[in-house]
C-alpha cells in the first residue's frame, strides 16, 4: 500500500518516464498487473491513507460510475451522478432520511477523496477501500475529532462469470443517514433492492441507513445459493462421468470445481463473523430493528457454509471415486491382457519345440504334420479357455 513514506522512496526509485521500466508494475495472478498504490505498506510506514494523499498515487484506467438515490416514506430521487465536486457542494433534499451513494469502480482517485473528504472517513478504511483483497471485516468508528461516527464493513461479492466463481470486495460505510458503498468493478446484485426502494410503503422506504446496509448484505449472501446450485449440478454431472467414461478431463474439472469450492469458502466464512459482530455488537449507527434481521442473514451465512463444507467433501470423494474407477479399469486390461498371454503360453513353446534347427524331428516328415500342428494348437487353446473359466477367471 502507498503511503507517505513509500512515495518518497518510491520517487527517487522510480525510472523516468520513457525509460525501460517507466510502466512496469508487478504482476498478479494470471497475468494482470497490480498498480503501485495497491502494493503492501512496507515494514514502520505510516498506516491508512489520508484523503490530500490520494492526490499523489497513480490512477489506473477504467470507468467509474456514481449513483445517488435519495429516499424517505414518500418520496425517492436516482440521480447518475456526473459532476462529483458540484454533487457534494448541493445540500440533500429536506425529505432524504437515507442517501445510498454508490461508486461503481476504483480508478477514479478524485471521486474517492471527494467523498472521504466529505463525510470525513477514517485513513485507515481508506486504506482498506484501496487495498484489494481485503478479508471480510467489520470496525466501528466512534465520534471524535474530525471523524464522524461510522460502521465500516467489508463484504466479498460472488458472481458467475462464463461458469468461473469471480469474488468482489464491497466497501460499506454506514452512517446515521448516509451510506457510501465502494465496488471493484460496475455490476452487482442490488438490482431487486433498488426496485424495492422505488416501491412506495416498502419496508425500506420506511426504516433507517441500516435496514439498506442489511438489505445489500442480505442480497449478497443469498446470492450465493443460486451459485451452490450450479456448483451442484456440476457435481452430478462430474459423478455420472467419473462412473462411465472417466477421462483425464474429469479429473481436472474436479480439481477446477475444489478450487473454486475454496474460494467460496474462504469469502463466505469470515463473512459469517462479520455478520455475527454486526448482529451481536451495539453501535448508534446500526439499530435494534436491524440487528435483529442480522440474525437471519448469520443463519443464511451458516447453511451456505454447510453446503460448501458438504460439496467439497463430495468433490473429495468423486476423486478417490475416479483413482479407484482408473485402477479397476487398468486392473481390467491387465487382466485381459494376462489371459491371452496365458492361452499363448503352450503354443509359444510348440512353436518354439518345432521351431528349432535339428536335422531329425520324426513330426517334419509325416505327410499331415502341418495340419496336426494347428489341430493341437486348437485344441490346447481351447482348452485353455474352458479351464479359465471353470477357473472362474474368464
Amino acid at each position: 500500500m502507498a503511503t507517505r513514506k513509500q512515495e518518497s522512496d518510491e520517487a527517487a526509485a522510480t525510472p523516468s518516464a520513457g525509460g525501460a521500466g517507466a510502466d512496469r508494475a508487478p504482476r498478479g495472478k494470471r497475468g494482470l498487473r497490480v498498480p503501485r498504490r495497491f502494493r503492501k505498506a512496507r515494514p514502520g510506514s505510516v498506516p491508512g491513507i489520508e484523503p490530500h494523499e490520494l492526490a499523489g498515487l497513480p490512477s489506473i484506467p477504467g470507468a467509474v460510475r456514481v449513483t445517488c438515490i435519495d429516499y424517505g416514506p414518500d418520496n425517492v430521487q436516482v440521480e447518475e451522478v456526473q459532476d462529483v465536486p458540484e454533487f457534494i457542494r448541493r445540500h440533500r433534499p429536506e425529505w432524504s432520511a437515507v442517501r445510498w451513494i454508490n461508486v461503481d469502480g476504483l480508478s477514479d482517485l478524485g471521486v474517492v477523496r471527494a467523498l472521504a473528504e466529505k463525510y470525513r472517513l477514517h485513513p485507515l478504511a481508506i486504506e482498506d477501500v484501496l487495498h484489494i483483497p481485503q478479508r471480510p471485516k467489520f470496525d466501528a468508528f466512534q465520534e471524535g475529532g474530525e471523524f464522524q461516527a461510522r460502521l465500516f464493513i467489508i463484504v466479498r461479492m460472488m458472481a458467475l462469470k462464463d461458469g468461473q466463481l469471480h469474488t468482489e470486495q464491497i466497501s460499506m460505510f454506514v452512517g446515521h443517514k448516509t451510506l457510501l458503498t465502494f465496488q471493484e468493478t460496475p455490476g452487482d446484485v442490488w438490482d431487486p433492492i433498488r426496485q424495492r426502494i422505488r416501491v412506495a410503503g416498502s419496508r425500506l422506504r420506511t426504516t433507517d441507513v441500516s435496514f439498506l446496509a442489511y438489505s445489500l448484505i442480505d442480497a449478497i449472501v443469498d446470492h450465493a445459493f443460486p451459485i451452490l446450485e450450479h456448483f451442484g449440478d456440476r457435481l452430478e454431472q462430474l459423478e455420472d462421468l467419473v462412473l462411465t467414461r472417466p477421462t483425464r478431463d474429469t479429473i481436472q474439472e474436479i480439481h477446477r470445481l475444489k478450487r473454486e469450492l475454496l474460494l467460496m469458502r474462504r469469502a463466505v466464512w469470515p463473512m459469517r463473523e462479520v455478520i455475527q459482530r454486526l448482529q451481536r455488537e451495539p453501535h448508534e449507527c446500526f439499530s435494534d430493528v436491524t440487528r435483529t434481521y442480522m440474525a437471519d442473514v448469520y443463519d443464511h451465512a451458516v447453511q451456505i457454509i454447510d453446503i460448501v463444507e458438504t460439496y467439497r467433501e463430495v468433490a473429495t470423494g468423486l476423486t478417490e471415486t475416479y483413482m479407484t474407477a482408473m485402477s479397476n479399469r487398468m486392473n481390467e486390461v491387465m487382466k485381459v491382457l494376462t489371459i491371452i498371454g496365458t492361452i499363448f503360453i503352450p503354443l509359444t513353446f510348440l512353436a518354439g519345440v518345432y521351431g528349432m534347427n535339428f536335422r531329425h524331428l520324426p513330426e517334419l516328415e509325416w505327410p499331415y504334420g502341418y495340419a496336426l500342428f494347428w489341430v493341437v494348437s486348437a485344441v490346447t487353446a481351447a482348452g485353455m479357455v474352458v479351464w479359465l473359466r471353470r477357473r472362474g477367471w474368464l
